[in-house]
């Protein structure tokens, strides 16, 4: 069982967050559950799959290149730029953990309703 903050707002230094808030944000959830499916993909169908704009597609993306979550690799077709994004080993490591903690997390929350 997680340790809970304490009522008066102060943090409980014993609190841990029951999961990875840096994965849970949704743009950047998005981006690692579509690239845990895959092998790579180009930035392109990564767009359209997550429905993020170019600038917030890029900004999410450089923030877990930076993590070590995601590598990203450009290349030219002719003379057309194409980048493609991977989960690093560390970045699927990462995402399984999140996914264990989301399902314990919710099972404990699921559960705790069913007795109320």
């Amino acid at each position: 069982m997680v340790p809970k903050k304490d009522d008066d707002d102060k943090e409980n230094p014993d609190f841990k967050e029951p999961f990875d808030k840096f994965i849970h944000e949704p743009s950047r959830l998005k981006i690692m559950a579509q690239l845990f499916v895959v092998e790579s993909e180009d930035f392109i169908a990564l767009k359209v799959q997550t429905g993020l704009t170019w600038g917030n597609l890029s900004s999410h993306i450089a923030k877990l290149e930076e993590k070590g979550y995601v590598s990203v690799k450009k290349e030219f077709k002719g003379k057309k730029p194409r980048s493609w994004a991977n989960l690093t080993s560390k970045g699927r490591v990462a995402f399984e953990e999140y996914i264990k903690s989301m399902q314990g997390f919710l099972t404990e929350k699921v559960e705790k309703g069913k007795k109320k």
